[in-house]
């Protein structure tokens, strides 16, 4: 017999008969993770009226759980609007509170279209079914403002410079300050971060604090002692942009390693006993991939791929001779905590507060390499590093190896990075069924030749993240292991899970102590299910070299120094809306102060805090440490705030944010990207 949250909400008002209900229940003490309970033997004496806690739901205090209609009806009557109608009563026609009204209206119009589908039928013959979109976020709503564009500065104002307009009469921006101030929103705040910061506002008059920093004429303001923006590296070049668009590009290296790999001769670490092969001329080292990479470079500067240099006098070995993977700058990170690289949420300002708090190796969100070569701007923006960043890689998905190994050379002469990540454990079907992530592999002739290929044009090391297989009882990783290891792989991480599994079941780590055999001597990072640090402890008792924090690290960024100092925060709401501040003030600077980076920084803190809604805090916890597979049940905090971080409504996210950025623009509605298949 089990006892749900509801059961347990309706006896918080009376909690000697809850505490007698779960008596023998919570005597025993909690569970192993992912343990199977046992049947009670017969004649074994043990209570036959015992209530279990609900499996795969956090164990709160008694005191603090509370039932959806309270827990909703206390936000509201702390917030300005009054509960409605529907909060209190509920819905008549049985719909989910939690549903946002779009998923309601949607519903709406489907039964509406059914129903006139029906009564169109003939009487006799059988409805035809109706076909509907399927696919992620199909339904997804735009969230961009619908003012982005209208009545917006020229950037030759914004930038303050002295040349005029390049367009002239044809440009389709404001050049009148005066009337673009008329028409601009009211400012968010008094306080302007970049100015405050930096002493000056790049944005001038578009930000959105600009009051802070605006002269009674309207001129952009600068403090005195200007302290300069820390320089954001891995930008992309708008000559070398335009070169890509062009396709005017040339791959000299990943073309010679692309002909070895289509001969069968496949490029690769050098066998003791045979000469080191010598490739033809990349240029002189520490002139053209060293310099290129340490000196500073202004806009404009940064030099896109060339050809040989041509010297004169006695040719020496350094020209002509590539680094081999003996000599290859080796990644030591044995020990290290390892933020995994996390599409949407993983961006550069959630880094520098994973940073912040401990998190040692950082890499960027998943690019794909054919955007990379298509020099889409946007992709480009993945690749970004921020000085505090100081080991750091970036990861790329491709099917291909020919994309992939030209991908990985352009990558090696235009950016700053410590290692490059291959993608082999992404699930989603928008990039299995291209033949990327997880599908690689079951692609090994493919894989092997994408392996050896990048790793021959790389003058840094090769990592790749992978999953325990394809299918749940089909594992594959340990198979693969000792050939990846062959092809020059320095570090692998596996994930404990299969691609048909995603987060439905626990992370396999007895399978990830067998993969550890199977990959020595390369060292074998672990991955799945780290929330506190018995959990990182256990992890580092199976032999891996290292652990990498995904999940973990969005439900409590904080986990980094709980692993650290060995030991459990019970953080407050203040402290936690101080994080969140935080980022935002990062994304401010990342994103900018303007209406677009504004709006672009609540997106991301948006997507984070439908994460942050999972956390239970310590305090509230009957036992330590939560689990990740267990979803908290509806408590009311210790505070408003602490209950108001506990929402999973997008209306109560967008609320959090409002304490931060400011008011939402008109009509906006946000849905979250790992819940968009729920609102469909």
């Amino acid at each position: 017999m089990r006892i749900s949250p509801v059961d347990r909400g309706r006896h918080t008002r009376d909690p000697e008969g809850l505490a007698a209900t779960l008596q023998s229940g919570c005597e025993g003490g909690p569970m192993a993770e992912g343990a199977v309970e046992a049947p009670a033997e017969s004649g074994g004496g043990g209570d036959p009226g015992a209530i279990e806690p609900e499996r795969g739901v956090a164990s709160i205090k008694l005191q603090y759980l509370t039932t959806k209609e309270h827990f909703h009806e206390f936000l509201e009557a702390k917030g300005q609007e009054k509960p409605s109608q529907e909060t209190e009563a509920g819905d008549p026609a049985g719909n989910d509170l939690d549903e946002p009204e779009a998923k309601r209206i949607r519903l709406e119009d489907w039964q509406t279209e059914d129903r006139q589908t029906e009564e169109a039928v003939e009487p006799g013959e059988q409805p035809q079914a109706q076909k509907r979109a399927r696919g992620q976020n199909k339904c997804r709503p735009h969230v961009k403002p619908t003012h982005y564009d209208k009545n917006r500065l020229c950037p030759s104002l914004v930038q303050e410079s002295t040349a005029k307009c390049f367009y002239g009469d044809r440009c389709r921006f404001l050049h009148d300050v005066g009337r673009y101030l008329e028409t601009k929103p009211a400012d968010l705040g008094p306080h302007c971060v970049l100015f405050e910061t930096f002493g000056r506002c790049p944005y001038g008059v578009t930000c959105r604090f600009a009051g802070a920093h605006l002269g009674p004429e309207g001129q952009n303001l600068v403090k005195e002692g200007l302290v300069q923006a820390p320089p954001i590296r891995n930008g992309l070049d708008k000559v070398l942009q335009q070169q890509l668009r062009k396709r005017k590009i040339h791959f000299k290296h990943a073309e010679q390693a692309l002909r070895q790999l289509s001969k069968g001769q496949l490029p690769g670490p050098t066998p003791k006993a045979t000469v080191p092969e010598v490739m033809e001329a990349e240029g002189a080292p520490g002139q053209d991939n060293c310099d290129a990479q340490q000196a500073p470079q202004g806009p404009g500067t940064v030099p896109p791929p060339r050809g040989p240099l041509r010297t004169c006098g006695p040719l020496t070995d350094e020209d002509v001779v590539r680094l081999q993977p003996c000599e290859k700058k080796r990644l030591d990170i044995s020990g290290k905590l390892y933020l995994a690289p996390l599409t949407t949420c993983g961006n550069l300002p959630f880094r520098r507060v994973c940073k912040r708090f401990g998190a040692d190796v950082t890499c960027g969100e998943m690019a794909v390499c054919i955007n990379l070569l298509q020099g889409q701007t946007s992709e480009w923006a993945l690749l970004k590093r921020h000085p505090c960043e100081d080991v750091f890689g970036v990861q790329l998905e491709g099917a291909f190896p020919d994309t992939m190994t030209k991908c990985a050379e352009l990558l090696n002469r235009t950016i700053e990075v410590d290692f490059v990540d291959i993608n082999v454990g992404c699930p989603i079907d928008l990039v299995y069924k291209k033949g990327g992530g997880c599908a690689l592999m079951n692609r090994s002739a493919k894989f092997q030749q994408i392996v050896r290929g990048m790793n021959q044009v790389l003058d840094v090391p090769l990592t790749v993240k992978l999953r325990t297989g394809i299918h749940e009882r089909m594992n594959l990783a340990h198979r693969l292991l000792p050939e990846l290891r062959d092809w020059g792989a320095a570090l692998v991480t596996l994930h404990g899970r299969s691609r048909e599994q995603r987060y439905t079941k626990l992370a396999d780590w007895r399978y990830i102590e067998q993969c550890v055999t199977a990959a020595s001597p390369m060292p074998l990072f672990g991955n799945g299910d780290i929330l506190s640090y018995e959990d990182a402890n256990r992890a580092m008792q199976t032999g891996v070299a290292g652990i990498m924090i995904a999940r973990g690290a969005l439900l409590k960024p904080w986990l980094f120094t709980e692993i650290k100092e060995q030991r459990h925060w019970d953080i407050s709401s203040s402290e936690r809306l101080d994080i969140l501040r935080d980022f935002a003030h990062y994304g401010l600077e990342h994103w900018g102060s303007d209406t677009q980076g504004v709006e672009k920084t609540r997106r991301f803190l948006l997507e984070w805090l439908s994460f942050l809604c999972r956390y239970v805090p310590v305090g509230l916890l009957e036992r330590l440490p939560q689990r990740i597979n267990e979803r908290p049940p509806y408590y009311l905090g210790r505070d408003y705030l602490e209950t108001l971080m506990a929402s999973q409504k997008a209306a109560d996210w967008i609320r959090i944010s409002e304490m931060l950025l400011g008011p939402v623009p008109p009509n906006f509605v946000f849905l979250p990207k790992h819940k968009a298949n729920a609102y469909k």
